[in-house]
């Protein structure tokens, strides 16, 4: 909330600027998927992982251990690296049905004043967000269709493997990331021919052409 005075607004700015973040914790919340073994392994994505550190232990998880089903999870700005990390697993695996759930979560962030007097207690402030957050169930063993965010596993010959990607991405829980553009050529006529239409008729009362009536 700035101050919109002389004086106030760059006071305000100066402050914040001595604060600075030094933890962010999250809430502890069930994964939202029903009837899960207790030692299901799951992926939790944050924003500064490394995709091929993430991959080597999933792939070795599932192929090595044997795993029947594995959990990938993201929240805030992790979520995109989330959901690649399910495309290269289904990829390299292939057969696997899949659950996606979003939902939000509270982060909790705790920002300390720098310049705090020597001697005395650090100034701080919690600041809470809801960011979004995703789940992603992988199993090879069938799921139940019915449920919200079901997938089934993608067709395995070639190019219907990257048709069913593009589809893929675009009807499930994540359409919101990848939405296809309208074509522009047809807008821009359409519009064009709006104008045309609206500025005709618009004109002084005496126009160039005048109607022909039939009798």
């Amino acid at each position: 909330m700035a101050a919109e005075g002389g004086g106030a607004k760059p006071v305000g700015r100066s402050r914040m600027e001595n604060f600075r973040k030094v933890r962010t914790s999250e809430e502890e919340s069930p994964l939202p998927f029903p009837d899960l073994p207790p030692d299901v392994v799951e992926m939790k994505v944050k924003e500064g992982s490394k995709i091929r550190n993430l991959m080597n232990f999933a792939m070795a998880q599932m192929e090595l251990k044997g795993r029947r089903q594995i959990v990938f999870s993201g929240s805030g700005r992790a979520v995109t690296k989330t959901i690649t990390c399910v495309e290269i697993m289904k990829r390299k695996l292939g057969g696997l049905h899949q659950v996606t759930k979003v939902r939000y979560k509270t982060l909790w962030e705790v920002w300390e004043n720098q310049d705090s007097l020597p001697g005395s207690t650090a100034q701080s402030m919690t600041v809470h967000k809801n960011v979004p957050s995703i789940c992603i169930l992988l199993s090879r063993d069938p799921l139940d269709p019915n449920q919200t965010g079901y997938q089934p596993p993608e067709p395995q010959n070639g190019l219907g493997t990257q048709s069913g990607d593009a589809e893929d991405t675009s009807s499930s829980s994540t359409k919101g990331l990848k939405r296809p553009l309208p074509p522009p050529r047809e807008e821009l006529l359409t519009k064009k021919l709006k104008v045309q239409a609206s500025n005709s008729p618009r004109g002084s009362g005496t126009p160039d052409h005048q109607p022909e009536h039939h009798h």
